[in-house]
């Protein structure tokens, strides 16, 4: 499997940190936090991966290069203007040869089995599998409600109504991992700025199967000064390492 990682966005809630530096290249324990993320998908076995670039993308290019230094093959997708994560998937589509694949955002910091991911993936045989938390904050990240088979029922409310949901459903959020199928991009124009959240609901709408993994290990979101902190402090006192 094939995987992306997300780093075109601007950084703007970690400024002044990211006046001079890509968000990707903040360091977290002395490792810049998308060679943390690289590294996660590289001691999983998927070793095939694109990046997306836009604001100070040459910095990031440039010190991670063609990935060879860590036996892996990275190649990147430069977006002129932001294309937001469905279309920054879309523009890099053509990379995955119409094979399932991998999505992390590039300010999620997380200690995941990505081997089970892919399996829960392919077990379950959904068009998408997002990765879920539990979280009493879940509501202010964008709620994910799931039933008691792990299937996705409604994003943000929006999906599957709610007369057609067997029982009650779960409410968790997003953990910004997902594994997805290009064909749900299908139809979308090229360079056109959307968000995958809106594709997945409008499967969700017509009846598509998408599954949610639950996650109960160390994630972080590195977006705030505050939180880039915590996770200095979570990386300095062991919580989270780059061993496979």
């Amino acid at each position: 499997m094939k995987a992306m990682i997300l780093a075109a966005g601007l950084g703007t809630r970690l400024r002044p940190l990211t006046d001079t530096i890509p968000k990707p290249l903040l360091p977290v324990g002395g490792t810049p936090l998308i060679l943390w993320n690289l590294l996660l998908l590289r001691n999983s076995g998927i070793c095939e991966v694109i990046i997306n670039l836009h604001y100070l993308g040459h910095l990031i290019e440039e010190a991670i290069g063609d990935g060879s230094q860590w036996d892996m093959q990275v190649r990147y997708s430069h977006e002129h203007t932001l294309l937001g994560t469905g279309g920054g998937l879309n523009a890099a589509k053509w990379f995955f040869e119409d094979q399932s694949f991998l999505v992390i955002n590039g300010d999620t910091l997380i200690n995941l089995n990505v081997k089970a991911l892919i399996e829960f993936h392919r077990n379950h045989g959904g068009v998408a599998t997002l990765v879920l938390r539990d979280d009493p904050q879940a509501a202010q990240w964008g709620t994910v409600e799931s039933d008691s088979q792990d299937r996705i029922l409604r994003i943000n409310r929006r999906g599957l109504s709610y007369a057609d949901s067997n029982g009650p459903s779960i409410e968790r959020m997003f953990a910004g991992v997902h594994i997805l199928h290009p064909a749900i991009l299908q139809g979308v124009p090229e360079d056109t700025p959307f968000s995958i959240i809106d594709s997945y609901t409008k499967e969700l709408a017509r009846g598509s199967r998408m599954f949610g993994m639950v996650h109960a290990g160390y994630w972080s979101d590195i977006g705030t000064v505050e939180r880039y902190a915590h996770a200095q402090a979570d990386a300095d006192a062991g919580l989270i390492s780059l061993s496979p």
